[in-house]
């Protein structure tokens, strides 16, 4: 410094001593500078007193020798104290060259530039508020000073400035928001820890309302959640609880939709404070807010759902993130389906104005975006603050995606494919009509979810197939609700061969919609044949879950309709192996299961038009399988057909697995499903073409102990002499029965023939081909 340079009205002896390096020095000349300014003020003389500040600012706070600066930081609170009330008006002089030092590399000066900081505030009072982002910016640095000293006088500046905000009325949270949501970034915990002291005290001052500026700072907020101090992640929890309660006091006022997506983002950390705790968030927000977060559906789902598969260590945020499924679930409604082309424009329309609902899209990690589709209409308004009356869209599309990855996904947990199945069957339901351009699509994926392992799963997803295949929805326009077969199973629709795609007029007629049955939908069909097509790549499929399948389907949907069209399918099947195959898991499938009680008592009167209808189209598909053949005779009491068919059986090719189908049988007529049966050998008069039948059952089996049960059987048969009958009998039921249900059994026989002769030549040829026969009887 320049000893010859001018610094009056500053005394020469103030100047050397404020360069002094001893404090005590420094402290004098602070107190001449005191008084000097007393006497300026006294006479009302501002321009020496800006002249003063100018000295101390430029020649000794802001010079390079580090004694001047102290004594220039010294002398500047030395003024502020001098002023008193007046220092207000010269706060910008005062402070920014005290802030200036805040960054020096001396960490003593570092602490001056505190001390004199303190003083100039604690006399200024709330006239530094205008001047508060500036000393927040420079308070935020020095909490993560290295040095103790440093951080201990920044802590008490602190307080003081938080003292300052909590009593004044004057706090310009707009101007303070930008720099919060800058510095709420940092990574450094001491300087966390200073953002969210101040959080914690702005949300306690009554006149400053922060929840309006929330969606600035959720997200920092989140982030400090995930701190590895844990003093720090309690204030953090403190600080969102304190938000949460006051959302749950005045939802009307919270602009949920801007903070739906960072609440999405945070649902999906791997910290697991931060995911329960942005779990709870999004439960609080769908129940406050309703259907003003259904445009995020598509995101809470990307976050919600895999959540519903944690295990027990994960238990409390799989339990939030139940709620919020359900709670989102049931937001949809049958509204979001209709067609109002005008509402929906308006939606669209409304939404491009609304910046936080528009020009969004469900990114690839899943963030929940909203976005405005054309094909979805609007539902409701959400009555809260003016930000968020917007028609409220569902955005269909988004959703149905997540679902679909999902069930896509081999790594997607039981429980999370579950309540996908849940969401699809729902949406079909609330909105059948809009899903159904989805089906297509989703079909695929649905067929090849009935091979998961879990059996829950299965009956989700065939609850979902079941709706699908007889929603009202699925009718194509072009079809009436009761088309002739000829339109239902085109060969453009099932991909049935040419050369088989002709049907008798029996078959036909079978095929014709029953009145007695719910009508089924186009994809009913398509189902069906894709579902056979199933079983057929995955014999294991058929294997294990077959029955299972089937039984349930006969539950969700009209086994009548069931039976009928895969019956009719599997007469135009080219593999004929698996065409017996499926034939004889059908059969068992109607002849021992309880879903079935009301089918089986149709089929055993054949009273009925449809009744007649349904056994010809099962028989032709029976065919494929001889003894299940007989055994579908038995259960409609076609007697004398069915001995017919076991005279037809000399001419067969006998195997193993024939026997084995042979003993089965005899097993089941012992069966209580076939009491009837054993009950009409009573009365051999009216019935011996079931004698004949079964004593021809007899003669093909090996002395076994099927052939022991049976036989023992026919020995229970009251006088055996009755057993001879004549051409002239007319009064038989065999006889009745077969002229009342005016069935052309000599066709259906020949049928049986055709078909057996073509399994005798697939046998041949696979024999050829050098591929292991069926397995032979050895005699």
């Amino acid at each position: 410094m320049n000893p010859e340079k001018d610094f009056s009205p500053l005394a020469p002896s103030v100047v050397r001593a404020l360069n002094d390096k001893l404090y005590e020095k420094r402290k004098v000349a602070a107190l001449e500078i005191e008084k000097l300014v007393r006497e300026f003020v006294a006479q009302n003389n501002a321009a020496q007193i800006k002249h003063v500040i100018q000295i101390l600012s430029q020649e000794f706070a802001l010079s390079q020798h580090p004694h001047s600066r102290k004594g220039g930081l010294i002398g500047l609170a030395a003024c502020s104290i001098a002023l008193g009330k007046d220092s207000g008006l010269y706060l910008k002089e005062l402070i920014e060259p005290v802030l200036t030092c805040f960054n020096d590399a001396d960490s003593r000066l570092r602490y001056y530039a505190c001390e004199a900081l303190y003083n100039i505030v604690k006399v200024a009072r709330g006239s530094v508020l205008p001047h508060f982002n500036v000393l927040f910016d420079g308070l935020s640095k020095l909490a993560a000073d290295p040095d103790p000293n440093v951080k201990s006088g920044s802590e008490l500046l602190d307080r003081l400035l938080k003292d300052i905000v909590t009593e004044s009325n004057k706090f310009d949270l707009v101007g303070f928001i930008p720099l919060l949501r800058e510095r709420i970034y940092s990574n450094n915990q001491y300087a966390r820890q200073f953002i969210i002291s101040w959080i914690l005290v702005l949300e306690s001052v009554p006149d400053i309302n922060l929840l309006d500026y929330l969606p600035e700072i959720l997200d920092g907020l989140f982030q400090i959640l995930g701190d590895n101090s844990k003093e720090i992640r309690k204030m953090c929890e403190v600080a969102l609880g304190e938000f949460l309660k006051e959302i749950k006091k005045n939802p009307s006022s919270v602009k949920f939709a801007e903070m739906a997506n960072i609440l999405v983002i945070h649902c999906q950390a791997s910290d697991d404070l931060i995911q329960l705790t942005a779990m709870c968030w999004m439960r609080e927000f769908i129940q406050l807010a309703g259907r003003v977060m259904l445009p995020y559906s598509s995101g809470i789902l990307t976050a919600v759902l895999p959540c519903l598969s944690y295990d027990d260590r994960k238990k409390s945020i799989k339990e939030v993130a139940n709620v919020c499924n359900q709670s989102l679930m049931k937001l949809v409604i049958p509204e979001d389906d209709e067609k109002d082309e005008g509402k929906q424009s308006l939606s669209l329309q409304m939404e491009h104005k609304e910046e936080s609902l528009s020009q969004q899209e469900v990114t690839s990690s899943g963030y929940l975006e909203a976005s405005s589709n054309s094909n979805l209409s609007s539902a409701s308004v959400f009555n809260a603050s003016s930000t968020d009356r917007v028609p409220v869209t569902l955005n269909l599309d988004g959703i149905v995606q997540v679902l679909d990855c999902h069930l896509h996904d081999t790594a997607t947990g039981m429980m999370t494919r579950i309540a996908v199945l849940k969401w699809l069957y729902h949406l079909y339901i609330k909105t059948p009509r809009k899903m159904f351009r989805h089906t297509d699509g989703l079909f695929p994926i649905l067929l090849r979810t009935l091979s998961d392992e879990s059996d829950e799963v299965i009956l989700k997803d065939l609850e979902v197939l079941a709706e699908i295949a007889s929603s009202p929805a699925g009718q194509t326009e072009d079809q009436g609700p009761c088309d002739g077969s000829d339109k239902r199973f085109s060969q453009s629709e099932l991909h049935i061969p040419v050369k088989a795609s002709q049907l008798s007029s029996s078959g036909m007629k079978g095929m014709e919609c029953s009145p007695s049955t719910p009508t089924m939908n186009s994809y009913f069909y398509k189902f069906m044949i894709n579902l056979l097509k199933r079983f057929s790549s995955e014999r294991k499929l058929l294997e294990t879950r077959g029955a299972f399948i089937i039984r349930q389907l006969c539950l969700l949907l009209n086994a009548e309709n069931i039976f009928h069209s895969m019956a009719d399918i599997l007469l135009r099947e080219e593999d004929l192996k698996f065409a017996s195959t499926m034939v004889h898991t059908l059969n068992t499938i109607l002849l021992t299961s309880s879903e079935l009680f009301q089918l089986r008592n149709q089929l055993k009167d054949l009273k009925t038009p449809e009744s007649r209808n349904l056994f010809c189209c099962l028989y032709r598909s029976w065919c494929h399988n001889p003894v299940t053949t007989v055994s579908l005779c038995f259960l409609t009491q076609n007697y004398k057909h069915a001995y017919d068919l076991i005279q037809k059986f000399g001419d067969l090719e006998v195997t193993v697995d024939f026997l084995t189908e042979v003993d089965k049988l005899v097993q089941l007529i012992e069966c209580p499903i076939f009491t009837y049966l054993r009950l009409q050998l009573l009365d051999v008069k009216n019935n011996p073409y079931l004698i004949k039948a079964l004593y021809g059952l007899l003669m093909l089996l090996p002395q076994s102990s099927a052939f022991q049960l049976l036989s023992h059987r026919l020995q229970c048969v009251p006088n055996p002499e009755l057993l001879q009958t004549t051409d002239s009998t007319k009064t038989t039921l065999g006889f009745k029965k077969a002229t009342t249900a005016n069935i052309d059994y000599l066709e259906l026989l020949q049928h049986f023939e055709r078909v057996q002769n073509k399994h005798l030549e697939v046998r041949h040829q696979r024999v050829g081909r050098g591929e292991p026969p069926d397995r032979r009887v050895v005699l």
